[in-house]
């Protein structure tokens, strides 16, 4: 039996003891875990982003309405891979809320239980915005993001145990769409196998290891440092030699490289959504990747 059916099992003995629950509060730290989340609890619970699609979610500021907004959570769901290290610490510490604490079953990282790429083999702060558990940047993969609402369904039967059949139910529905949804999306991203495309920071090598997209470069030459004009003009020389189609970024990073190098190198410049509400059309989970392949195809050619 596994955990899932025993968790499940156990709530229905257990339900008619006990009371009526308001909705579940979640706090996620990014908008797509807030919409997974969303659509694994549907109308049984209450999420929270803590960040917009225009934040960049390594620099946020642990500003009070977090702090209350975490204390009163039963589950928080962040990305982890130290991504929110500057900030999540402080708001868990000021919050107080043992439920949601790390190592307990309200706080869940989902970096935690997928395949990292880019773990570093040596841990040098000179080398930039260096992850030691790994590129963090793992939506942007929906297959990464089906084993994370595997783990987040399994957490809610956990912490809502009064609700476990209407989250496995919820969970069951999910994953045959997400399936479904993930062998249409690779279907009609073929011919974008091979692109060679130019990122502003290290965003997205998880759709790329998706997709087959080749990392023809990024404009920072160190992770997390503004591109500089020498870096710049370097990788002008180098994509004279190794062209690339497009130059890819968040709508939350600096125009100005990406402009640059279009010109420069004659390439496409793409602002692709990277998360929910990044751009009109990505509404839902559905949607972000919908219309990332679009502006990916966009320019493929």
């Amino acid at each position: 039996m596994t955990i899932i059916k025993k968790l499940l099992v156990a709530a229905t003995l257990c339900v008619a003891a006990l009371p009526a629950q308001a909705a579940l509060k979640i706090f996620a730290c990014e908008p797509e875990w807030a919409a997974l989340a969303q659509e694994l609890g549907g109308d049984k619970v209450s999420t929270f982003s803590a960040t917009t699609p225009l934040q960049d979610p390594h620099h946020i500021e642990a500003r009070p309405s977090l702090i209350a907004r975490l204390r009163q959570a039963d589950l928080a769901i962040c990305t982890g891979a130290e991504l929110e290290s500057g900030w999540m610490p402080i708001l868990l510490r000021q919050a107080g809320n043992s439920k949601v604490q790390p190592g307990q079953n309200g706080y869940l990282e989902a970096a935690s239980v997928v395949e990292r790429l880019e773990i570093p083999a040596v841990l040098d702060r000179a080398l930039g915005d260096i992850h030691a558990g790994g590129n963090p940047h793992i939506h942007t993969d929906p297959r990464r993001i089906a084993t994370v609402a595997d783990k987040l369904a399994e957490r809610l039967t956990v912490v809502d145990p009064v609700n476990a059949a209407y989250y496995v139910q919820r969970q069951q529905a999910f994953a045959q769409r997400w399936r479904a949804a993930i062998a249409d999306w690779s279907q009609r991203a073929a011919p974008l196998k091979g692109m060679r495309v130019v990122s502003h920071h290290r965003d997205w090598i998880y759709l790329y290891d998706w997709l087959g997209i080749v990392d023809a470069g990024t404009l920072e030459a160190i992770p997390g440092i503004p591109p500089t004009v020498a870096h710049l003009a370097k990788l002008k020389a180098t994509l004279a030699r190794e062209p690339a189609r497009a130059v890819i970024r968040t709508p939350y990073e600096d125009a100005r490289p990406s402009e640059w190098i279009v010109r420069e190198a004659k390439l496409k410049a793409i602002v692709l959504p990277y998360t929910v509400g990044g751009t009109a059309g990505a509404t839902n989970l559905y949607t972000l990747f919908d219309e990332t392949l679009r502006l990916l195809l966009e320019v493929a050619g």
